[in-house]
């Protein structure tokens, strides 16, 4: 079974506003405007863009409300991918802990699809990314149970493990993985295999967008340095990750290319199977993704020249 994803999606992270983990750190993005974050999700759609992904806990539950009001109408015209698995509280904006059973699941999908305002999910996935395979097969199996009633599409796993992705698209409709994967912070052997990849964090978390950084609200999730924060330390750009930008910027920039354009471009050219979702949430950084879509992948020439800066040894 197989889903037309397309070559671009657009995440909605930032889209949910405001929500905390179960320690208390914030982990989205600062205030969001829903208002302008609808505007943004229909201009992409007049762009040509028709992939949408979010999760439940994204604002814990905002972000998928504000998804289903911005594509009230147009539902035929749109895929929708969310995900499940990390539990939290909608009242407190507090995230409480992952959560892996089969009755989780039968919960969440029900609430993502009311938030949502439809009657299916094209693409659910798993969000946690480092759960049991024992466990998983439970989910995988109940997953096949929801397509066969109509409730989803299809369904894949959001984590860097290929093992574990591997797995979960070992079922009949198993057909995506969610990587962090970007031209800063590679990982092949996610797409060497036969499944899409949804590659979330595509932009390096504004590090490969920005050209400038001023200091970012203390709600931001870049400013809290979780373990997983890669690309930002105490709201700043890593300075290891930012000089590797710097050494590519000529050619990620070259024929009349953004930087934010130029690091699309590498997915095009590395992979196929590769499927950026970079977040926004304005109609302005709509357009100027979309529009990498005119420009297409960097040359032959363009991607051995980045990548013998990034990866001199591979």
């Amino acid at each position: 079974m197989t889903l037309e994803l397309g070559k671009l999606g657009f995440g909605t992270w930032a889209m949910g506003g405001p929500f905390s983990g179960p320690d208390g750190l914030p982990v989205g993005w600062g205030p969001a405007d829903d208002g302008e974050s609808v505007k943004a999700l229909r201009r992409a759609v007049e762009l040509g863009v028709t992939l949408f992904d979010t999760a439940d806990v994204y604002g814990c539950g905002h972000a998928e409300t504000v998804v289903g009001q911005a594509f009230a109408g147009m539902r035929d015209q749109v895929l929708i991918a969310t995900k499940w698995g990390c539990g939290f509280d909608a009242a407190s904006k507090r995230m409480t802990g992952n959560e892996g059973s089969v009755a989780y699941l039968r919960r969440a999908v029900e609430g993502s699809l009311r938030r949502l305002g439809t009657d299916r999910i094209d693409l659910y996935q798993l969000h946690v990314g480092d759960l049991a395979l024992e466990e998983a097969a439970l989910l995988r199996d109940e997953c096949e149970a929801l397509v066969a009633a109509g409730k989803i599409r299809a369904y894949g796993w959001s984590t860097d493990d290929v093992e574990r992705a591997r797995f979960f698209c070992e079922g009949e409709h198993g057909i995506a993985a969610q990587a962090d994967i970007n031209l800063l912070f590679d990982n092949p052997s996610m797409y060497a295999e036969e499944f899409a990849v949804l590659c979330r964090r595509p932009l390096a978390m504004g590090l490969l967008a920005r050209e400038t950084f001023g200091v970012l609200p203390a709600d931001d999730v870049r400013v809290t340095n979780p373990s997983w924060l890669r690309f930002f330390v105490d709201g700043r750009p890593s300075p290891a990750y930012f000089e590797a930008r710097e050494a590519v910027r000529d050619v990620l920039t070259s024929g009349g290319r953004t930087l934010v354009q130029g690091a699309l471009a590498w997915f095009w050219a590395r992979s196929p199977r590769l499927v950026p979702i970079p977040g926004v949430r304005t109609v302005a950084q709509v357009e100027e993704n979309a529009r990498a879509l005119e420009f297409g992948p960097l040359s032959e020439v363009e991607l051995k020249q980045v990548e013998a800066v990034l990866r001199p040894q591979s």
